[in-house]
């Protein structure tokens, strides 16, 4: 089967748009620029899968908590056809002083091949007071310029740059690699050879978001929030 090639456009957001050599490998070609073309083969991805930083198996939970609240991603039991993927659904629920405030569904894949896991949209329901109050960065691969971004890669290589969302004028957060084969302490204990990124956008100002990824388990620290349980969630016990 043929390759399915993504070719973002971003010149809306007055960036110029050039290759970077990018693979499903998790290569650059420069390391001033941002990967943001892939090409993939349909039919290497798969919905299920074992990157070494991103655990994609229904039923797996993490519970990251700290002093800016609680945050909770659970690889569902739920399937999405996405620009004629096949994706599971990965929840991140996001709660401030005991309040939901986000329920991120994302729409994941993985390449059985290189093990990079592939971002193909997101539907985003924001919270205020119980409510759902707006759906602020909700994208999908296929729909209105939007393609398909790396979410982390297979083969992580220090100082490499990825797009993880590409959907123009809505959602285009990319990601650095910044260290590699770190430790972080947790509350469940100390883990090495992490992966270090720092995530940013181009379409506003904002907090630089760092993240921290400890091999077989997955993330384990977002800024202040840390990793205090993680495994089979409690839905399927």
């Amino acid at each position: 089967m043929g390759k399915i090639l993504w070719f973002p456009t971003l010149t809306a957001l007055g960036l110029l748009a050039t290759p970077s050599g990018l693979g499903a490998e998790g290569r650059e070609r420069a390391d001033s620029s941002w990967a943001s073309e892939f090409s993939v083969t349909r039919s290497d991805l798969a919905a299920n899968g074992r990157n070494p930083h991103f655990i994609l198996k229904p039923g797996y939970e993490l519970v990251l908590e700290g002093s800016d609240g609680r945050s909770t991603i659970t690889v569902k039991d739920e399937l999405r056809t996405i620009d004629s993927v096949e994706t599971r659904v990965v929840e991140t629920r996001e709660t401030q002083g005991g309040e939901l405030i986000e329920i991120c569904q994302n729409y994941v894949a993985v390449s059985q091949k290189t093990n990079d896991v592939f971002c193909f949209g997101q539907d985003v329901d924001i919270y205020l007071g119980g409510r759902v109050v707006a759906h602020d960065g909700s994208w999908s691969a296929g729909t209105d310029g939007a393609k398909c971004g790396l979410k982390v890669p297979g083969r992580p290589r220090l100082h490499a740059r990825h797009y993880q969302e590409v959907a123009p004028g809505v959602a285009m957060t990319r990601a650095e690699v910044v260290e590699l084969g770190v430790a972080v302490m947790t509350p469940v204990g100390e883990f090495k050879n992490c992966l270090h990124t720092v995530e940013t956008t181009p379409l506003r100002r904002g907090p630089v978001v760092h993240k921290w990824y400890a091999p077989g388990i997955g993330l384990v620290q977002r800024d202040k929030l840390m990793l205090v349980k993680y495994g089979e969630s409690v839905e399927t016990k």
